[in-house]
């Protein structure tokens, strides 16, 4: 993460000294959206921390964790794609649930689905899209997402 920070710093710096006003109106515009989005966003952390602090471990364990990778795929892929959460909120919540326990199969299957198949946004796309091509748009995305999991799950050496 800290190379992360260290190649962005390198990056404003070489920006800075490339055209200093466009990057202080890129800094401001920047900080303008932060602060837009930090009400939602500190909504969003309380009400998972909390949903997080009510769940005891062993539940999580037992679900999402070695018991039962296919319940545990199942659940996580149904939790994602009927919840409604920016990706802001999923992947620190993911790095979570990865510290309680969770296996990373799990995890690409719920933020996958979270991002990619809409239940939720059913009625929105449906009027925009079309019957046929939202709901193949979805099965499309849980198949794309399961692809996902089971490439995670072997590239971690969760099965197989």
């Amino acid at each position: 993460m800290y190379y992360l920070y260290i190649a962005t710093g390198f990056a404003l710096l070489l920006s800075f000294i490339v055209n200093r006003e466009k990057t202080f109106k890129a800094i401001k515009i920047a900080v303008r959206r932060f602060v837009t989005i930090l009400p939602a966003f500190l909504g969003m952390l309380i009400l998972v921390s909390i949903v997080l602090f009510l769940i005891p471990d062993k539940i999580i364990l037992n679900y999402l964790g070695k018991n039962n990778i296919f319940i545990g795929v199942l659940f996580a892929s149904l939790f994602g794609s009927i919840t409604l959460m920016p990706g802001f909120i999923a992947f620190p919540l993911c790095g979570i649930l990865l510290k309680k326990g969770a296996l990373y199969i799990v995890l690409s299957a719920f933020s996958t689905t979270l991002m990619m198949v809409g239940v939720l946004t059913y009625p929105i796309e449906k009027e925009y899209f079309g019957v046929r091509l939202t709901i193949l748009r979805n099965i499309m995305s849980l198949f794309i997402a399961f692809v996902v999991a089971l490439m995670t799950g072997i590239f971690f050496r969760e099965i197989f």
